[in-house]
């Protein structure tokens, strides 16, 4: 039998609120950069450099001919003017000269991406006799200035007798070495199981190469697109040398020739003609900038 004390238990004690509290603050996450105020005014200051140029290109082009001559410049235009831009239009045969830079910088782009992308992937992901000595000798190639491939090329295309033709002025181009090694990169990139499951399902290399490689590499592809049209659009030399009829100049050609005169060069023509030249490049760029950040992230790991 138990007994009984006729005591009885004291209550449990509640926990007091007296104690004090201690407040936990919001960590910053592992591996998260903390805000430096240097690095952005580094790169404020980079910004306003690289943009100046184009800034003062811009608002002198709607300035008149004394006020761009005029010691010492002016950066905001003191009585803006369209009359560059009308003189741009009536001196030049613009819609062909347009045309001619858009058909050969949109031929030489898809010419790129097609053969690059396939001799990219043929370096990145099939073994064969001379593979190294294939791809060596494209990087060789990076290092030969055009200087010194212009004149053997314009041989080569004069007894093709392609002178002064849209071929002439593309054929050259349709592959670059520089596209080829950043094709290869990045397919590089690409897991080795994956292409090898798909040859295990039957599939060919033609529909491994057009249905699962090639969808992933948008990114490679974007960032080798504005590079390429970039290059292309703005080409000078070769369509100097091998267009000589108007009908075959670009842009470049164009206003490098119409607006030199005999005594001057005609500054304001030339400003808005350059104004003009630079839209299409900048509409390409804003279309593809998010493929073309991750692209060159993505090609520069390998």
């Amino acid at each position: 039998m138990s007994t009984t004390t006729g005591r009885t238990q004291p209550p449990p004690t509640e926990p007091t609120t007296d104690a004090p509290v201690q407040h936990r603050t919001k960590e910053r996450p592992i591996g998260e950069a903390r805000p430096n105020p240097f690095a952005y005014l580094i790169l404020g200051v980079g910004l306003i450099v690289v943009m100046s140029p184009f800034a003062w290109m811009a608002l002198s082009s709607v300035k008149s001919a004394g006020e761009i001559r005029q010691v010492p410049p002016t950066w905001w235009p003191e009585a803006p003017t369209l009359d560059n831009f009308t003189a741009l239009f009536e001196r030049l045969d613009f819609p062909q000269f347009f045309a001619n830079s858009t058909i050969v910088a949109t031929a030489v782009t898809l010419g790129n991406l097609v053969f690059c992308s396939m001799l990219g992937y043929v370096l990145a992901k099939s073994e064969f006799a001379g593979k190294k000595l294939l791809f060596r000798l494209v990087l060789g190639t990076l290092m030969i200035p055009g200087m010194v491939t212009l004149v053997p090329l314009f041989v080569m295309v004069a007894n093709m007798g392609l002178v002064n033709t849209y071929m002439g002025l593309i054929l050259p181009f349709l592959a670059a070495p520089f596209g080829v090694f950043l094709m290869r990169q990045f397919f590089l990139g690409i897991p080795d199981e994956l292409i090898d499951a798909a040859r295990v399902d039957g599939a060919s290399e033609l529909r491994i190469f057009l249905q699962i490689v090639m969808p992933l590499a948008k990114p490679a592809l974007a960032t080798l697109a504005i590079l390429t049209f970039l290059g292309s659009w703005n080409n000078f030399l070769w369509p100097l040398v091998v267009a000589t009829t108007e009908d075959k100049y670009t842009l470049p050609v164009a206003l490098a020739l119409y607006s030199t005169g005999q005594n001057q060069t005609d500054y304001g023509l030339l400003l808005a003609g350059a104004v003009v030249v630079v839209v299409p490049v900048l509409v390409v760029f804003l279309i593809l900038q998010r493929y073309f950040v991750q692209g060159v992230a993505m090609t520069g790991i390998k």
